[in-house]
């Protein structure tokens, strides 16, 4: 299965509204990428308080939605559902750059590739962009981590 609608994303990623930011997934070559996306509504509850007059989508959560897209690839890849004693952590960011804005209404494409993976730690390089035009690109790092109650 390549394609992943909202249902099947839910499966693999504990977060929810509002904190969910991958509605599907368009491609999934396990082992080697993934392309999201986001779409970006006026209706979330950043704007209001994020530039009013002119709202921005927050490059923190540009790079928590790659950051999602990088924990769908590595379940997927592993074969596994995410248990409830696990989690993809998102461990650290490198050679982040921001190069242009993502405004309400606009569809975020997430395309993210595996670097490396190594005693369940994972590297991605990650890219963010909006018509075809590169809004964020950062190489992220994840953890499969057991958590106790």
């Amino acid at each position: 299965m390549s394609e992943m609608n909202i249902h099947e994303v839910l499966k693999y990623l504990p977060h929810r509204y509002p904190f969910l930011l991958v509605d599907r997934v368009v491609e999934c070559e396990l082992g080697e990428r993934i392309r999201a996306v986001k779409n970006v509504t006026f209706n979330e509850p950043f704007f209001p308080g994020h530039f009013p007059a002119h709202p921005v989508f927050p490059g923190v959560l540009i790079l928590e939605a790659l950051a999602q897209a990088t924990g769908l690839l590595a379940f997927r890849t592993m074969g596994v559902l995410p248990e409830d004693n696990k989690l993809y952590l998102f461990v650290g960011v490198d050679n982040a750059r921001f190069k242009r804005r993502v405004q309400p209404g606009d569809r975020l494409d997430l395309n993210v590739e595996l670097m490396r993976s190594s005693r369940g730690l994972w590297k991605f390089y990650c890219e963010a962009s909006v018509d075809g035009e590169v809004a964020c690109v950062a190489e992220l790092m994840g953890a499969v981590r057991e958590v106790s109650s």
